[in-house]
């Protein structure tokens, strides 16, 4: 029987989320021109689409995000909302932030239920009566 390397960590749904995240944040120092905004929204719109298919509530909440519109779509209260939210570049950011962050919470929790799921024996009951 071939041994499993410990050391292995298996690529999950959230781990592009998070990644993309933390790309986000690097964005938010450079200008509002900064041509990167485009392909970073490019690759994370792909990515929610693999993982949700493109007509999900995701998908447009993100396409909200990306002009600083996602506020009636994910219920961000006022108090969530950094100030200086009139300049919509920063809003969208900002927007963008939080609705992957409230993407990748509960893809994490479903990773969870799954992990959980198929941690059960990993064997059949041989074939005839039970």
């Amino acid at each position: 029987m071939a041994e499993v390397n410990s050391m292995y960590h298996a690529q999950t749904r959230s781990d592009a989320l998070k990644s993309q995240i933390e790309k986000l944040e690097g964005l938010a120092h450079h200008t509002v021109v900064n041509p990167t905004f485009d392909q970073f929204d490019a690759e994370t719109e792909n990515i929610l689409i693999k993982v949700y298919g493109a007509d999900h509530r995701y998908v447009e909440a993100y396409k909200y995000a990306t002009v600083g519109e996602a506020e009636a779509l994910v219920n961000l209260p006022e108090s969530a909302q950094e100030p200086l939210t009139w300049d919509i570049p920063k809003k969208g950011l900002q927007q963008r932030r939080q609705v992957l962050q409230g993407i990748l919470t509960e893809l994490q929790a479903i990773e969870a239920q799954e992990a959980e799921v198929l941690t059960g024996e990993d064997r059949e009951d041989p074939p005839g009566p039970s």
